[in-house]
């Protein structure tokens, strides 16, 4: 039997590089999972992708800071099926105002950029939440995954605005992990993923130069990486699926790196 079998899921910022991965990837071990985001058109071309390889994924529209139409998504996804098993929260990105370049300084930042950055991580992760875990509660049962980053723990430079925010995810996830445990009992577990750095549309510019070689960017993270290389975006799945299962019904309030060893390498 397949370690998802019979789970509905949903995942947030699903038509991205690494939502599409662990879309399939837990769909191959038996999950119908909607994969959920503002553009349609994307999501159509995901869905119908799906479809060719066979896969149970379907595609919702949904803008997660916009409570009214996550809680849409909600009704829709219990109207099929009665239940949502796990919400997996990988919304988010950066704007270049939220950063500082090379021949920048702090004084450089956008604040509303800086704001908006903080809003799509931290409140794109918040409100899904709420609302999923409310249905979560009906039926006493539920996992919620939340997507950080290694910037969270280690900040790096020039993505200020992104790595405050993965920080407030960190932070977020402990903080629901506990009040769910301690108001709903075992039943709902709250955890978080670390991914290192996985060349995915919004980063490749920044890691990789047209000619695929690696930029000075580039060079310094794989330096920093003990694996010496970037994950693979299909990499992040084992860690979903260990999350998820029943058996880990003791693990609750964590952040796991998936990091190829970046935050154990001191450098030296």
């Amino acid at each position: 039997m397949n370690r998802m079998e019979g789970k509905i899921v949903a995942i947030t910022g699903g038509s991205g590089t690494l939502g599409v991965a662990i879309a399939e990837g837990i769909s191959r071990e038996g999950a119908i999972v909607y994969i959920l985001a503002r553009n349609i058109e994307n999501l159509q071309v995901k869905e119908k992708h799906f479809e060719e390889l066979g896969l149970d994924v379907r595609a919702l529209p949904c803008d997660v800071l916009d409570g009214n139409s996550v809680d849409q998504v909600v009704t829709k996804i219990l109207e099929n099926h009665g239940k949502i098993d796990a919400l997996i929260n990988g919304a988010g990105g950066n704007m270049p105002g939220a950063t500082i370049k090379p021949d920048q300084n702090i004084f450089d930042l956008k604040i509303d950029d800086f704001s908006k950055v903080m809003d799509l991580n931290l409140l794109g992760t918040v409100i899904p939440s709420i609302s999923f875990a409310k249905a979560m509660v009906v039926n006493s049962k539920g996992c919620i995954i939340n997507v950080s980053s290694m910037s969270a723990s280690i900040p790096l430079t020039r993505v200020m605005g992104y790595s405050a925010a993965k920080a407030s995810v960190d932070n977020f996830t402990k903080s629901m992990a506990v009040e769910m445990a301690l108001k709903y009992g075992e039943s709902i577990r709250v955890n978080a993923i670390a991914p290192g750095f996985f060349i995915a549309d919004q980063n490749r510019n920044l890691l990789l130069n047209a000619d695929g070689s690696l930029t000075d960017r580039g060079q310094t993270i794989i330096n920093n990486t003990p694996l010496k290389r970037f994950g693979r975006p299909d990499e992040l799945v084992s860690t979903i699926l260990w999350l998820c299962d029943d058996h880990s019904s003791f693990i609750t309030g964590i952040v796991v790196p998936i990091d190829g060893g970046f935050s154990a390498f001191s450098g030296v």
